[in-house]
């Protein structure tokens, strides 16, 4: 009898893999009260523990953070991408543009397709002005932090074509910002950026003006009646002419700011430069003298694209405030993580 193997390989492919699930990381926060930004990539930072490719393009778990700190005076803010339709909707789009450009670049040479190709973008302006250089990186505690010695890690960029270079015209390579504006300025690697919410937002129609867009005599319901039909339900007062006055002038525009809606010139998608343009809080907590064993949680979540940034103040006049930090992942089916493309967001 033939031996059935389906139950076997959906078991296989069930199976959660090793995968190292408790992440440490160091930074000093320096004194006087000045905010301090710190990044990492998850993504970046498996593929180094674990010495196995892990894309960008997921959306990663975290069971909690926890923060053990030196100094006791400060606050400590957690944040990610947006977990919004928008950023969700932009990342699909730029990553299903970015990879036609190179489907179509590679169409005759598709043995030239690197191995690691990724989609690996910045979470904004600040990010990519230091660049992935600066990320924070994983280690180990032996006796003191160690960090990991960096692989390659390469930012994703556009070629868009340029017809104002020169008479044949040309490209300009750009790198990718998640949220705020176009065009940021040069950043570590010296090129410039372009936004995947801004770049969403401007590929896309706009919201009507009036909603509804009715006729101008929808509210001549008295007098001279021009709107007769609903005239013929009139008991002779008012009523209903006040009524549809309303329903012509009020809750008739989106409860949001667009362009044209006769007020603003430009996109309001929140996370574009004009909209919230700031990465999402995720938790913020107070170091204080009453910290516990100089130790601070924060929740768990999800992070789209594995980016966290660590915005830290060190309210001390003197002392470096040393940090000690601990993520928690839960393990899971990819490659031993609870992840998700996001593609799946």
């Amino acid at each position: 009898m033939a031996r059935n193997n389906n139950k076997m390989v959906k078991r296989r492919s069930l199976k959660i893999q090793p995968a190292v699930q408790k992440m440490l990381f160091t930074f000093d926060v320096p004194s006087g009260g000045a905010v301090t930004d710190f990044t990492l990539d998850l993504s970046q930072s498996a593929s180094l523990l674990n010495r196995r490719f892990y894309r960008q393009g997921l959306n990663w778990a975290v069971s909690g953070i926890k923060v053990l700190t030196s100094a006791q005076s400060g606050s400590m803010t957690v944040k990610k991408l947006p977990a919004t339709w928008t950023m969700s909707n932009s990342w699909h789009k730029g990553f299903a543009v970015w990879q036609k450009m190179n489907d179509e670049a590679l169409e005759e040479s598709e043995s030239l397709r690197p191995r690691f190709l990724d989609f690996k973008i910045y979470a904004d302006a600040a990010h990519h002005s230091v660049g992935f250089g600066a990320n924070l990186l994983p280690g180990v505690l032996e006796p003191t932090f160690v960090p990991a010695v960096v692989g390659e890690w390469e930012a994703s960029k556009y070629q868009i074509p340029d017809n104002t270079l020169g008479a044949t015209g040309g490209v300009r390579e750009r790198e990718v910002v998640a949220i705020g504006a176009n065009f940021p300025g040069a950043g570590a690697s010296g090129f410039n950026a372009v936004s995947l919410i801004e770049g969403y937002a401007n590929s896309r129609g706009l919201p009507n003006v009036l909603d509804p867009n009715a006729p101008a005599d929808a509210g001549d319901v008295v007098g001279s009646g021009q709107n007769w039909i609903a005239q013929l339900d009139s008991d002779g007062t008012q009523q209903i002419d006040a009524v549809i006055d309303d329903m012509i002038s009020e809750n008739n525009i989106a409860p949001y700011p667009f362009e044209n809606d006769g007020v603003h010139v430009d996109t309001h998608y929140p996370g574009g430069p004009n909209q919230l343009n700031g990465l999402e809080v995720h938790d913020i907590e107070f170091i204080t003298g009453t910290t516990i064993g100089g130790t601070t949680r924060f929740k768990g979540g999800l992070f789209p694209c594995g980016l966290v940034r660590i915005t830290a103040q060190n309210d001390d006049p003197s002392l470096t405030m040393s940090c000690l930090m601990q993520i928690d992942l839960v393990p899971g089916i990819h490659r031993g993580y609870l992840a998700e493309p996001m593609q799946d967001m």
